[in-house]
């Protein structure tokens, strides 16, 4: 199958643009750097060079393509509403190339705010519409191609995809408790992350793209909830820090943007996941890879 990928080159993409290649897919991946381009082309992927913002280059990839996996965001925490609206710009775009194809996309999504009090599972539908809202209600737009002859399916990663080399939100955390000279969780630290292998999740991709029914949502989920005092701890022990509880109302000073986040309870299950994919993780837990040293300063 040719599939188009954006997102290509970075952490999660990475891992299933490998997926996809030992599955025999053949793979082209969106490219903003010559670096990029370049770290692509040498496992064998076609690039485009583009971004997020080359609406006309995503809907020649997705015209292109037998499938589309569509990984890319801006990730500007500092402005959502720029990252919002070239999410909602892109899925748009995508979806409109696919119509009436019956042709696979499948797009990153998340757990967090799809549910309150309760780990969030595959049923519950995400309550972000329109354009305001988190990731400019992608996950609704591109389900809602099921009605026009498109097989969306949702991706919702666990808050955390974790393994040697992240630099995702553990790696802020850890930053912060370096930069601190203390591993802080907010308040009591009973909150929860949901957390996920990066190798674990990439073949959860894959699987979906291959077993997934239009209008899925699938969690890639393998630890339903660490709670964030355990991941101090283990940040603690890793860099041989005290720990200590912050006061959430001290918690944006401590930890910074992420503390948006990191007072979150984002716990999710994927059971439903398993079950339709056949899919087991089967990676290190988030505890064991801060242990290893997954996060060590670069």
């Amino acid at each position: 199958m040719r599939v188009f990928v954006t997102g290509a080159s970075g952490w999660i993409g990475t891992a299933v643009v490998g997926e996809l290649l030992a599955a025999g897919h053949e793979v082209t991946g969106l490219a903003r750097s010559q670096a990029s381009a370049d770290a692509l082309q040498a496992r064998g992927v076609r690039v485009r060079r583009g971004d997020l913002d080359d609406l006309d280059g995503i809907r020649a990839g997705a015209e292109e393509a037998e499938a589309v996996v569509h990984l890319a965001n801006k990730h500007d925490f500092a402005n959502q509403a720029v990252s919002n609206a070239a999410e909602r710009a892109a899925v748009q775009t995508i979806g409109d190339a696919l119509e009436g194809s019956g042709r696979p996309f499948l797009l990153a999504s998340g757990v967090a705010g799809l549910a309150q009090g309760r780990p969030c599972t595959e049923a519950d539908p995400s309550p972000f519409h329109g354009p305001q809202s988190p990731r400019g209600g992608s996950e609704n737009l591109a389900l809602e191609f099921a009605d026009r002859g498109v097989r969306p399916v949702s991706l919702r990663f666990a808050p955390t995809v974790h393994g040697t080399g992240d630099h995702g939100f553990i790696a802020v955390i850890a930053e912060a408790a370096r930069r601190r000279g203390v591993s802080g969780y907010p308040g009591d630290g009973t909150n929860r992350w949901a957390a996920v292998h990066r190798t674990d999740a990439a073949r959860m991709v894959a699987l979906g793209l291959e077993k997934a029914p239009a209008g899925a949502r699938l969690h890639a989920v393998a630890e339903e909830g660490v709670t964030t005092r355990d991941i101090a701890e283990a940040i603690g022990r890793a860099f041989d820090l005290p720990v200590t509880s912050v006061d959430p109302a001290d918690a944006e000073d401590h930890f910074g943007w992420i503390s948006a986040f990191f007072t979150m309870d984002l716990a999710a299950t994927s059971i439903e996941t398993q079950r339709l994919l056949g899919w087991t993780p089967t990676g290190p837990g988030l505890i064991e890879d801060i242990a290893a040293g997954a996060y060590a300063a670069r």
